[in-house]
C-alpha cells in the first residue's frame, strides 16, 4: 500500500540518544572468546565481514523505554514543548521493555505525559512505518502533534556463550547490533505552501514468506519460556537473498510518482546492517555513493534508529538542512522494504 497524496505532516524536530557505553569489535571478540571456551572465535572475522569498529551498549539498569525517553526529553526541551503539548505518542521499535503492556506507556510515564499511546512494530522498519502512521493520522485530523520515538536494546539478545560454528553463524548478526534511542516531533505541514517542509510520499513492500530467516522468538506464543529463544537466530546469507528478492521496484515507483531521481536528494539514508551490504544495496538500488551517510562503522546496526541517526549526523555535518530533500530507505526482517521522501 503506497501513499499517493502529498504528506500532511512535517518533521518539526529530531533527536538521537547514543548511550555512552562503547564496545569495540576487538573487545567483543575477546568477550565472546572468554564466554566460549570450547569454541575458537576467528580473530578479526567480525570486523572484516561487517566493517564495524565499535558499537554502543546501554547501561545494565537501562531499558528500551529509557533510551526513547532520554531522546524525547531533550527534543521537547529544545523545542520548548511541555508534556501536555503532545497529542499522541508512538513507540516504534524492534525492541520493547516487555510483551505487555505497550512500551509506549513506559515512555509516556517517564515523560509525565497523559496522551494516548500505541506501539508500532515491524523489525528495523518500525520507525519508518511509524512515520507513515503519524503522517496519516495528522492528515486525517486525528492529532495535531505526534511524538514518534524508538528505543532499541538489541544488546540484550546477543549470544555470548557459543558452543560451535553452527551456533556462531546463526548468532552472527547479533554481533553487529547497537543500542540507541530517538525521538521525532511531527506537526501539520503548511497547507498553503507546497514547497514547504513535509513528508512528500512513502512506499512500502514486503515478502513475508521469508519471515523465518531471521528471528528473535522469545516472548510470544511460539516460545514463551525457552531460554534459547532469547537470542538472535538468523541465516545471514538467506537474509541477503530475501532482501534481493524484494527488488528495487517500490523505490523506483515512489521516485517516479514524485517526479524525483536520486540526484535530487541532499542525502539518502539507508538502513545499515553492515558496511559491505550497505554499499551493495546502494549500488543495486542506483543510489550514488556520495549521497550515503556512513554510520555503521562507528555506531553499529541500530535497528530502527539507524535512519534517524543518519539524518541527525547529516544535519550536524551540514550535509542537509531546511528546504533539502532527504530519502529514508528501510530494510527489515520479515522481510520488508520501505522509503519515505521528506523535505526538511
Amino acid at each position: 500500500m503506497n501513499q499517493t497524496l502529498p504528506g500532511a505532516a512535517r518533521i518539526a524536530g529530531l533527536e538521537v540518544y547514543v548511550p555512552p557505553g562503547r564496545l569495540g569489535t576487538g573487545q567483543l571478540e575477546q568477550q565472546l572468546a572468554a564466554a566460549s571456551p570450547g569454541f575458537r572465535v576467528p580473530k578479526g572475522l567480525i570486523g572484516r565481514v561487517t566493517g564495524i569498529r565499535t558499537r554502543s551498549v546501554m547501561g545494565a539498569t537501562e531499558q528500551a523505554s529509557d533510551l526513547a525517553a532520554i531522546a524525547a526529553a531533550k527534543l521537547l526541551a529544545d523545542r520548548g514543548l511541555q508534556p501536555a503539548d503532545v497529542d499522541l505518542l508512538l513507540f516504534a521499535s524492534a525492541s520493547q521493555d516487555m510483551v505487555e503492556p505497550a512500551t509506549g506507556h513506559m515512555v509516556a510515564a517517564k515523560l509525565g505525559m497523559g496522551c494516548p499511546v500505541m506501539d508500532i512494530k515491524n523489525a528495523c522498519n518500525s520507525l519508518l512505518n511509524g512515520l507513515e502512521v503519524a503522517d496519516a493520522l495528522i492528515g486525517a485530523g486525528r492529532y495535531r502533534r505526534v511524538l514518534l520515538v524508538s528505543g532499541e536494546s538489541p544488546s540484550r539478545a546477543v549470544r555470548w556463550s557459543v558452543p560451535d560454528q553452527e551456533t556462531f553463524a546463526a548468532s552472527f548478526p547479533g554481533y553487529t547490533m547497537s543500542d540507541a534511542g530517538c525521538a521525532l516531533v511531527l506537526e501539520p505541514a503548511d497547507a498553503d505552501d507546497d514547497s514547504g517542509s513535509r513528508v512528500l510520499g512513502t512506499g512500502f513492500t514486503a515478502k513475508s514468506s521469508h519471515w523465518s530467516v531471521g528471528t528473535l522468538a522469545t516472548g510470544g506464543s511460539v516460545a514463551p519460556r525457552d531460554p534459547e529463544a532469547t537470542y538472535f537466530n538468523m541465516d545471514g546469507e538467506k537474509l541477503k537473498d530475501a532482501f534481493l528478492d524484494l527488488g528495487r521496484g517500490i523505490l523506483d515507483e515512489t521516485l517516479v510518482r514524485l517526479g524525483l531521481t536520486w540526484s535530487d536528494f541532499a542525502v539518502v539514508c539507508v538502513h545499515q546492517v553492515s558496511a559491505p551490504y550497505r554499499d551493495i544495496f546502494a549500488r543495486g538500488a542506483g543510489v550514488p555513493q556520495e549521497k550515503l551517510v556512513r554510520t555503521v562503522e562507528e555506531y553499529g546496526n541500530m535497528a530502527s534508529v539507524s535512519l534517524p541517526l543518519q539524518l541527525k549526523v547529516a544535519q550536524d555535518l551540514g550535509r542537509c538542512g531546511p528546504g533539502d530533500l532527504v530519502a529514508l530507505v528501510g530494510l527489515a526482517g520479515g522481510v520488508s522494504l520501505g522509503i519515505a521522501v521528506v523535505r526538511l
